[in-house]
């Protein structure tokens, strides 16, 4: 079972609010990784790590037990991961084989055994065995992705890997069994432009992807078979650049972070889009970059190109009042954002 599906269900056995962490990757001035304790607000933040990556912050997750922390940044290494127990251990040691340019989002596999991430060189997506470390890095899939590597994801079972990427068709699924296996074919409708921010649906029966260009968010039926036809557009599109995408952990609703004011739009979500929810009162202060719900279901958060880089919003079938900022902001523009499974 993947962790945000359990952490539903233990809320609804009484479990009460989620109470972890919350991670953000940014620019332009070190650290490039900020991480804060969340308990309904931001706690005072953690201290940098001791080694911090070598440059902007483009991705960040945590491990499916929490215990591991990655980064996908800019300069070599281009990622960098760290033990994670209320606080940074010491970075782990570089993969012998490095990605091969510029790293964006960083994934784990559900259970936790590999880790890949996204780059903007061929073959534009790197998977790792991972445990405590990195383990010899797989053969690229026969059939690259086209183009720079945005977004990558796991579907919750672990069956098949997802890479949102620059040139046409803009998204490529793989089955995943310790390697890549021969790449779906291509949706009927290919998204409209480069995608970048790509996930399943918790059930694993959906895939969105965010892109470029009009209609900005794409979400098709999936399957075994691959790619079932793909959903009708929202009434209601998002304004701009999609640039990531995050289903909430119930599966009900699915937001988009994206360009141009209100930089986060958030719709309920059954096989299909549901009228778009209002914006919240107090809206992202710049362009949305990335998007992710509590493990609970019951915080929203987006982060963003303009201070305070990231906000936070109560959520229950619609936008709270944002949340204080943190007392420490991260130290520039902010591009993903990621909250602890426990």
């Amino acid at each position: 079972m993947d962790p945000n599906t359990l952490k539903v269900l233990q809320g609804a056995a009484g479990g009460g609010p989620y109470v972890g962490d919350i991670a953000v990757a940014h620019g332009w001035t070190s650290p490039y990784i900020t991480v804060w304790p969340w308990d309904s607000g931001f706690g005072t933040k953690y201290a940098n790590p001791a080694t911090v990556p070598t440059g902007s912050g483009n991705g960040v997750a945590f491990s499916p037990d929490g215990a591991d922390l990655a980064v996908g940044h800019f300069t070599s290494p281009y990622i960098s991961v760290y033990p994670w127990s209320s606080g940074f251990g010491t970075k782990y040691s570089d993969p012998s084989t490095l990605p091969a340019g510029s790293g964006f989002q960083p994934a784990f596999s559900p259970d936790g055994a590999d880790l890949a991430i996204s780059h903007d060189s061929s073959p534009y997506t790197s998977v790792y065995p991972w445990s405590s470390g990195f383990g010899t890095k797989y053969a690229d899939p026969a059939t690259v992705p086209n183009g720079e590597g945005r977004g990558v994801t796991f579907s919750p079972d672990g069956a098949y890997l997802a890479v949102g990427h620059g040139w046409t068709p803009f998204i490529s699924v793989y089955p995943w069994s310790s390697g890549f296996g021969t790449k779906y074919a291509n949706p009927g409708t290919l998204p409209a432009s480069n995608g970048y921010g790509v996930k399943f649906s918790p059930d694993g029966a959906d895939i969105a992807v965010a892109g470029a260009n009009s209609p900005y968010i794409n979400v098709y039926p999936w399957s075994s078979s691959g790619f079932g036809t793909k959903y009708a557009n929202p009434a209601t599109l998002p304004t701009g650049t999609g640039n990531e995408v995050f289903f909430s952990p119930d599966g009900a609703d699915l937001a988009v972070a994206h360009t141009t004011s209100p930089y986060i739009t958030v719709y309920p979500w059954s096989s299909g889009f549901g009228t778009k929810y209002s914006d919240p009162s107090t809206l992202p202060a710049g362009n949305g970059y990335g998007v992710a719900f509590s493990p609970d279901g019951a915080d929203l958060a987006v982060a963003h190109w303009t201070s305070p880089y990231i906000s936070v919003y109560p959520w229950s079938s619609g936008f709270g009042t944002k949340y204080t900022s943190p007392a420490t902001l991260p130290t520039g523009s902010s591009a993903a954002v990621a909250f602890s499974p426990a």
